[in-house]
């Protein structure tokens, strides 16, 4: 088992080779796919906000391209590419799934947008014949999330009671390592140039606020804040952020994702891949736990 690194990169200490590289750069990936049968690609520029979004494209559209390519190339017989539910359609007021018919229009901002041009890519090498299976997590929570990820910073900010207030949204929740399952899943029995969500129970934000504070005896915001406060607020705040380099508190993209409720069904993962994830309230504690993790 091989993987794909960063030099300098932080990951915990596995038991599998190190192959140092760079999605932006095609001949380490080249190296790092030779000799191998499958290849999942997880690797992903996951920020909601960036002074330069151009990265974001280099490196999850490009460099989907690029690791494809490789693979392609290197006579890789299965690949697993990692979107996100990000790109899956969503009816108003409904549940969505990978038959919704969706369009770039109704992708807000660079990481969607990008994510959304690199599924397209992975499925049309799959038309071409390459063996492509695409997933698409919803929002992943659990341990092991370093930096953190925008989902895991709901976890931290709740912790840190950084979160006096919340909107009306929602998302579905899912176990990080029932994801790292359904990945293993969709390369046995996934169809190729086909979608799978990978999700599990979808929650309003209050809804996950309120089980963090069952699961910690503290206290969950009382305060639902209008919509148009949270617009208000991430205008702000994203506008310092292009002033000041700083990442923003409130990102107008994530301001924007949470206007529509991310609620989708994994009906379709559960009937072809035998995908079944365990509840939500599981993921949060162990979120909780990672995060509150004593530290050197």
């Amino acid at each position: 088992m091989r993987a794909l690194v960063r030099s300098g990169s932080r990951i915990p200490a596995l038991d599998v080779e190190r192959a140092e590289g760079d999605l932006r750069d095609a001949d380490s990936l080249r190296r790092a796919v030779a000799g191998c049968e499958r290849v999942f690609h997880v690797a992903a520029d996951y920020r909601l906000w960036s002074k330069n979004p151009q990265e974001l494209y280099q490196s999850n559209v490009d460099g989907t391209r690029n690791m494809l390519t490789a693979a392609r190339d290197a006579g890789v017989d299965r690949f697993v590419y990692t979107s996100t539910v990000g790109c899956i359609g969503v009816p108003k007021d409904g549940v969505g799934d990978e038959t919704q018919p969706v369009s770039m229009t109704e992708m807000a901002g660079a990481y969607k947008r990008s994510k959304f041009q690199a599924e397209a890519v992975a499925l049309d090498f799959a038309r071409t014949g390459f063996p492509v299976v695409v997933v698409n997590p919803t929002a992943p929570m659990g341990d092991h999330d370093f930096k953190p990820t925008p989902t895991g910073q709901i976890v931290q900010d709740f912790l840190r009671g950084a979160m006096p207030a919340y909107i009306d949204t929602g998302l579905n929740v899912v176990n990080v390592r029932d994801v790292a399952l359904g990945h293993l899943l969709a390369c046995e029995h996934g169809r190729v140039g086909e979608r799978y969500i990978l999700g599990a129970e979808n929650m309003t934000l209050g809804q996950i606020l309120g089980e963090m504070a069952s699961i910690t005896g503290r206290t969950a915001p009382k305060i639902r804040l209008p919509y148009f406060v949270a617009w208000t607020a991430g205008v702000v705040t994203t506008g310092l952020a292009h002033l000041t380099g700083i990442p923003p508190r409130a990102p107008m993209e994530a301001v924007r994702m949470a206007k529509k409720k991310m609620w989708v069904s994994h009906a379709k993962a559960a009937r072809e891949l035998g995908f079944q994830p365990g509840p939500a309230r599981e993921a949060l504690v162990e979120a909780i736990g990672w995060f509150q993790r004593p530290t050197a």
